[in-house]
């Protein structure tokens, strides 16, 4: 009884699959160029990089499942943010990250090749990269064209999005990078644009990835509550045996 009253139980682990979702990096451009104003036509003093920030963490909530990672680039690029479904914590990382920190220059190649090692610790079948951008690939160890063609290679699709005005960043340069990949580049000349684009690019089809792993209480009390009426109907019937 003692041993029933102190709810023995056993934990079995189980897997739940069902989840869905994809790898998924943000490449964000965090050059010099992005401290601009005048993007956000309702809020003007706000800069490209605030007004991407603010975008992106609002794309970021619409995406349950996915398992997402930043990586910032400049004159070099570096993973801001792993991948990890904990995605409240990632949007709040966002706001803790300024323009120049990666230096005043753009390393678009480096920054692909960036988000590829990123995405190299996901298990999804699908993954995918979307590079923003406002400007010229003017740095980096690595071409866009050897990083393109790695991640073609891993099947990796890169959405490409061409910050401000046409002629202030490389058009031409993004919408054969996103056509490569098997992707789609896009020009957000506004807050407003860009809106549009990342509700676009939300209706991409997921795929089933995320595990998770829980455990599964199973409590043990009738084992020991059998042994009691077992014993108590030996006794029962050990008494009525000495009465005879």
């Amino acid at each position: 009884m003692i041993f029933a009253l102190a709810k023995p139980f056993v934990y079995d682990a189980k897997a739940n699959q069902h989840k869905k979702g994809r790898d998924l990096i943000l490449a964000i451009d965090a050059s010099g160029s992005m401290a601009q104003r005048g993007f956000d036509k309702e809020n003007r003093f706000k800069t490209k990089y605030e007004t991407t920030l603010t975008l992106s963490q609002d794309f970021i909530k619409k995406r349950f499942d996915d398992n997402m990672g930043v990586v910032l680039f400049g004159t070099f690029a570096y993973t801001a943010s792993p991948l990890t479904y904990d995605l409240e914590s990632l949007s709040y990382l966002l706001e803790m990250t300024n323009v120049g920190l990666a230096g005043e220059s753009t390393a678009i190649g480096d920054a692909i090749i960036q988000s590829i090692r990123t995405l190299s610790y996901g298990e999804a079948q699908n993954k995918a990269v979307i590079l923003l951008t406002d400007g010229y690939h003017n740095a980096g160890q690595v071409s866009p064209k050897e990083a393109v063609k790695k991640a073609k290679e891993l099947g990796i699709k890169i959405y490409t999005i061409g910050i401000g005005k046409k002629s202030d960043y490389d058009a031409a340069l993004l919408e054969t990078i996103a056509k490569q990949s098997g992707a789609t580049s896009y020009a957000a000349s506004s807050s407003k644009a860009l809106l549009k684009i990342y509700e676009e690019i939300n209706t991409l089809e997921p795929s089933a990835i995320r595990s998770e792993n829980y455990l599964n209480q199973r409590l043990l009390i009738m084992y020991p509550l059998i042994i009691v009426f077992i014993l108590l109907l030996l006794w029962v019937l050990s008494t009525q045996r000495r009465e005879r």
